[in-house]
């Protein structure tokens, strides 16, 4: 009885490592979606000039 124990050991380990392995390695591009939405929100939030900076540098001249 002994010696099935220490082979159920290994066993349960590597189940384990079955399953953690999937986990690991699922897809989880879903997120990614709405980050680069956001991104590209913000880049041309930034590309856009403000009026207010533009008149103060043309003042500035």
């Amino acid at each position: 009885m002994a010696a099935l124990a220490w082979l159920l050991i290994p066993l349960f380990a590597a189940v384990g490592a079955a399953i953690w392995g999937s986990w690991v390695s699922r897809n989880r591009t879903i997120g990614d979606m709405a980050e680069l939405a956001g991104y590209a929100r913000f880049r041309d939030a930034m590309s856009k000039s403000d009026p207010a900076t533009t008149d103060a540098v043309s003042d500035a001249v």
